[in-house]
């Protein structure tokens, strides 16, 4: 069956709690409703549905798929979409409606979850731009080649650890300010340096790092000036600074103001390359199987369709 070439597939990712998905995709239906939306409607119930509800979308030749969920929904459905052939994949927009635990990706552009009625008005005017992908390529403890894209960053060391702390927490605690707390004092366990080897524009770190922060976005902010439209990717390091300056650092962060830091040291770049076997990996919010070797990360210039507000 093909689709209606003005209508929308949305893929609706929600998150847990089922009494709160039900009412917040009932407020986007209404808002959909009203505006005249044509749509069909799909759910996913965890990775592996997303992949293959949006493989099902795809070849059932819907060009618009707008996905409700955040950031590792809308990374699992580009990693789908990567897998078409370029043809396929050019005749497919894709957008987002945001509903998740991190939504970064989606507030780079301008999409608010409180406002759906904006977000849709933009994603019925179909204004779509390229955008750049990053590509992380590693081996797993198996031996087997693996690869992943990403939208808005890869996290290794110290961040990765804190988000992957933050999504058990939430998890298991349910509230967002209680599991930012569990965050806080799990970290006083947790080690803060990590030995890496980094080849960047063939300037070659060889030391203890405390994070590492690859964005084609924003990168939760530490990639304040990443757009994915450069065909680069900003990197920053960030090396072990002692407690005031890592105080000083969280203050940056949050005013958006991190590679004013003394210990932050910012890169752009094309392609780079880790080694830093102990150091966790987070792939746009999510724990990555931890690579075996050394691991490269390079941007694939303007390879998704994406809709865009004004």
């Amino acid at each position: 069956m093909t689709a209606e070439t003005t209508r929308w597939a949305i893929l609706y990712c929600p998150r847990k709690g089922i009494y709160q998905s039900r009412r917040r995709w009932e407020k986007v239906q209404k808002e959909l409703n009203a505006q005249g939306v044509k749509y069909d409607f799909v759910q996913s119930e965890s990775t592996e549905s997303v992949e293959r509800l949006m493989t099902m979308l795809i070849h059932n030749g819907y060009t618009t798929i707008i996905v409700m969920g955040g950031d590792t929904a809308l990374n699992d459905a580009v990693n789908c979409l990567m897998k078409e052939e370029k043809q396929v994949r050019e005749q497919v927009a894709l957008g987002v409606i945001p509903n998740g635990t991190l939504n970064d990706f989606a507030r780079f552009w301008g999409y608010d979850e409180n406002e759906d009625d904006k977000t849709i008005t933009w994603l019925k005017k179909r204004r779509v731009r390229k955008i750049d992908l990053g590509c992380i390529n590693y081996n797993d403890k198996n031996g087997d080649h693996q690869k992943r894209y990403f939208l808005n960053c890869v996290n290794i060391g110290l961040t990765a650890d804190i988000q992957n702390l933050r999504r058990q927490g939430r998890q298991v605690l349910g509230s967002k300010a209680v599991a930012f707390f569990y965050t806080l004092l799990s970290m006083v366990f947790h080690r803060h340096d990590y030995k890496m080897r980094l080849t960047i524009d063939y300037e070659v770190t060889d030391r203890s790092v405390m994070t590492v922060c690859v964005g084609n976005a924003l990168g939760y902010g530490q990639t304040p000036s990443g757009v994915p439209y450069s065909g680069l990717l900003d990197v920053s390091v960030v090396y072990n600074p002692k407690v005031k300056q890592l105080i000083e650092g969280l203050w940056l962060l949050v005013t958006g103001r991190l590679l004013n830091h003394k210990s932050v040291h910012p890169y752009r770049v094309r392609k780079m390359s880790v080694e830093a076997e102990k150091a966790l990996v987070c792939v746009d919010g999510r724990q990555a199987e931890r690579p075996v070797g050394e691991y490269q990360i390079h941007v694939e210039p303007e390879v998704i369709n994406f809709l865009i507000p004004d």
